[in-house]
């Protein structure tokens, strides 16, 4: 097999301890790794991982000096390790309840960073103003859709201080228990969404006959009507025709007083940011990630908040976490999570169990050890204070964890709900994602994706894979980057007009 030396270190090492590397670009057989003493024995994609010295079949597999599997079979330095040769198994994992905890180093108020927020009554600042349309049930989604529709550009240019007039569908509502976690959770997580810091005024839709019944919602919500809360009720109004113009008239009405408000100056510490990665490569953990997580812990020295989530994919490194846990109590409950999660899951061919979906796998991630691994590192470094379920309201200050599904719409949504003003999207292979009320801004792993999608990319973390930035410059190009789009510059997906349709309360329970 001939031998050929690239100039430029074609792997990257993420720690002393590894017994892999992973492939900076694509890398033929027969290529020489001086840096590492091996040369290539197979064919190896860009983000896939080489071995770099003999690991016997059932040994650990070692990345960031953590186990992401065990060898399937005996592997020789240069070989490709991937699905075939990395295999899932239980190990022993020392939690270490609180025992790594560290409290962030907040600056004092007067040194804080700032952004241009618009103020609320309860003292929260939002980084949006919008209107928000909702529906007890999947029933009045045409009276809502209709409603906002109406409300385009130009009908909205003599508003300038709106950020625009938006339908938040869901298909729920009815054909659920009447009473319990379903019911409940879809109900706290339309509640986050009209208490949202971002939404100026809400119109609740109704048909009038559903099981999420409107008038019980509202109590079981706190919710009081007012000037910018509003209802209206598809069978006591008259039908569809006169749901959308009453609609329309209350929206018209809502907007004066919405467009009142002005951004001003605010503190960085009303800053909430629901963190999401999707479509993940093997790059995701070495630049996007962690470069957010240099970003995450700027925010909370700054006295603003992160949200963690995807417990599915903080399977297998959840001992890393439970270590940086305030106190014992609060590992705990991460772990009864996790635990809810594993029960939940046996027996079916989802992540948690092992296999990540077919683009992961592409991208050079072996298992569901080794993405969580990668993401978990948008959480940055700093001690994790609190631990909520889905869409319950965040009111601890610094990192948390919220318990969320994987996937990304249904993820951010309980995000958004928990108060998360925006939300930072870290992806390798190039999702698409955006939200409403908060704005997505997206984080690409390598510059060859950011390149081709630059339409949807916010920013390119590839320049940590190229050599060009450093994880520190990344995390403080990311933190402007957030502060900016807080002021009110558009997100990528907000001038692509992408977050209405992903909207998406967590559906859980039977439906009949």
């Amino acid at each position: 097999m001939p031998t050929e030396t690239l100039t430029r270190n074609p792997v990257i090492r993420l720690d002393p301890a590894d017994n892999v590397v992973v492939a900076r670009d694509d890398i033929a057989a027969g290529v020489s790794i001086p840096s590492e003493g091996v040369t290539t024995n197979h064919d190896i994609p860009m983000g896939h991982k080489v071995a770099t010295q003999a690991i016997s079949k059932g040994d650990p597999v070692r990345k960031y000096d953590t186990i992401i599997g065990f060898a399937g079979e005996d592997i020789v330095p240069g070989d490709w390790l991937h699905t075939h040769n990395v295999l899932m198994d239980d190990f022993q994992k020392d939690y270490r309840y609180a025992q790594d905890y560290v409290a962030a180093d907040v600056l004092p108020e007067a040194q804080r960073a700032t952004f241009l927020g618009y103020p609320r009554a309860d003292g929260r600042y939002g980084t949006r103003n919008m209107i928000g349309i909702f529906i007890t049930v999947n029933c009045a989604a045409t009276v809502a859709r209709k409603i906002s529709r109406y409300f385009d550009e130009e009908r909205l240019a003599e508003y300038p201080n709106v950020d625009g007039v938006v339908a938040f569908i869901h298909e729920q509502g009815c054909g659920m228990e009447q009473s319990g976690e379903p019911l409940d959770l879809l109900r706290r997580t339309l509640a986050g969404y009209i208490r949202h810091p971002n939404t100026a005024g809400a119109l609740v839709c109704s048909l009038g006959c559903e099981r999420n019944n409107l008038q019980k919602f509202m109590e079981a919500e706190s919710l009081a009507t007012g000037k910018m809360l509003r209802t209206v009720t598809m069978q006591q109004i008259g039908g569809t025709l006169n749901a959308v113009e009453e609609g329309k008239a209350v929206i018209r009405e809502m907007l004066e007083d919405a467009n009142r408000i002005e951004r001003e100056p605010a503190s960085a510490e009303h800053i909430m940011i629901g963190l999401q990665c999707g479509g993940s490569d093997g790059f995701s953990g070495l630049s996007a990630n962690p470069a957010l997580g240099k970003a995450v812990d700027i925010l909370v020295r700054n006295g603003g908040t992160a949200i963690l989530s995807e417990t599915s994919e903080l399977y297998g490194i959840e001992h890393t976490l439970t270590s940086r846990a305030k106190s014992e109590e609060i590992g705990r409950q991460f772990i009864a999570r996790i635990n809810w999660w594993l029960d939940y899951n046996k027996g079916r061919d989802t992540q948690i169990n092992g296999t990540v979906s077919p683009g992961n796998q592409a991208g050079g991630l072996a298992n569901v050890i080794e993405k969580s691994l990668g993401g978990s590192k948008k959480g940055g470094s700093t001690g994790i204070n609190a631990v909520y379920e889905y869409a319950y309201p965040v009111t601890e200050k610094g990192l948390v964890l919220m318990d969320t599904p994987g996937f990304d719409p249904v993820s951010a949504t309980g995000q958004i709900a928990g108060g998360a003003n925006l939300i930072c999207f870290t992806t390798g292979r190039g999702s698409c994602f955006g939200s409403y009320p908060a704005p997505t801004i997206k984080l690409a792993s390598n510059s060859t994706m950011f390149t081709r999608m630059e339409g949807d990319m916010d920013i390119n973390c590839g320049k940590v894979i190229d050599g060009e930035s450093s994880l520190d410059e990344m995390g403080e190009e990311i933190f402007a980057k957030i502060l900016a789009i807080a002021s009110g510059e558009a997100s990528k997906s907000e001038l692509l007009g992408v977050g209405e349709e992903e909207f998406a309360p967590w559906q859980i329970g039977v439906l009949s």
